[in-house]
């Protein structure tokens, strides 16, 4: 059975659950810059400090290390470490040129791992979900205020981008693509219409996950659309999952969740932060509290794949696994 249709079976089965946070795992290394340098980078004339995405080529045995800890808590699904795996964000270092390794690499690592611990327990099949950052630009607004016209990247230029992190990650062995952290739909739609263009020429079927992110009280994204919108705007696609991620803690993602489950034939995904980050930009929800924050979506059959963003660890994720492997998966009954 390939892989695509493992993972379907799996989601018919049970609640999947998803990694959490590769950023909070990585902060604990306390990295130097000569640590993101590593050998290969000594004498790059630019800082790369802060570059996460380029651990997976200077750094590889941590950021195994930070799978294998999130797949021993309990994680069906684990993303690669490449949020950032665009020339349009890899800009910021002079990296452009490293985009496709930097994906493929962090791709192959994460296959690896995986496939050991499936290899342990057939039963409980583990899969790579590539990740896919929304980028340092928007496509829908502008950064000067002065010059509301003004776009600092243009649709096709983030179609191209995308497109090469996303053949990357399938080339490295990736079952899932996930297009997350969506502030602005129409970056969304560059990168969906990119990987639509590799599911044509490659003949293939790509499971896709989006995830979008309500930025405040309002429930609207930074763009301006609220959850059912956003959803609508995607919805015309041949997607695995449609869902929310990051910027609020799991009690303030609900109402929005609802609108989704209520709304949408897809599986629904959410991996929401660790409460709301305090003064010092922390985050201090621990594992059970928040595993309590999402005893309400299960107990109202909301979501299908559930995880963390900031601030998760794997004692967030262990506890959220042992909370949902209690229920059942969200049922979906919406009629087209």
């Amino acid at each position: 059975m390939k892989n695509t249709d493992i993972l379907y079976q799996a989601l018919s089965e049970r609640i999947l659950v998803l990694d959490g946070a590769m950023g909070t795992m990585l902060q604990r290394y306390n990295f130097t810059e000569e640590d993101y340098r590593g050998e290969r980078f000594n004498d790059w004339p630019h800082s790369l400090k802060g570059n996460n995405d380029l651990l997976s080529l200077t750094q590889p045995n941590a950021i195994e290390e930070v799978h294998r800890k999130y797949l021993q808590a309990g994680a069906d699904i684990i993303e690669t470490n490449t949020f950032s795996g665009t020339t349009v964000a890899m800009a910021d270092y002079h990296l452009e040129e490293l985009v496709y390794e930097l994906n493929y690499e962090s791709s192959k690592t994460a296959r690896k791992v995986c496939d050991e611990f499936t290899a342990v327990n057939p039963g409980k099949p583990r899969f790579v979900a590539g990740s896919i950052g929304p980028t340092n630009k928007t496509a829908s607004l502008s950064p000067d205020v002065n010059d509301p016209g003004f776009r600092a990247i243009t649709f096709d230029e983030l179609r191209i981008a995308y497109r090469q992190q996303a053949e990357a990650l399938l080339d490295g062995g990736c079952d899932i693509l996930l297009v997350e952290t969506v502030f602005d739909t129409l970056n969304a739609k560059a990168a969906l219409f990119a990987i639509d263009e590799i599911q044509e020429e490659r003949n293939v079927h790509i499971p896709i996950m989006v995830s979008g992110t309500i930025t405040d009280a309002s429930g609207r994204t930074l763009s301006g659309q609220t959850a059912e919108a956003f959803l609508i705007s995607v919805s015309h696609l041949n997607l695995l999952s449609v869902g929310l991620n990051c910027a609020l803690g799991a009690k303030q993602l609900t109402p929005y969740l609802e609108t989704l489950a209520k709304n949408s034939r897809l599986f629904i995904s959410a991996y929401p932060n660790a409460g709301l980050p305090n003064a010092f930009g922390q985050y201090d929800e621990s594992p059970e509290f928040m595993a309590e924050q999402i005893r309400e979506y299960v107990d109202k059959g909301l979501v299908n794949i559930i995880g963390g963003c900031c601030g998760t660890t794997p004692a967030h994720i262990k506890a959220v696994a042992d909370l949902v492997k209690n229920y059942e998966p969200r049922k979906i009954t919406v009629e087209i």
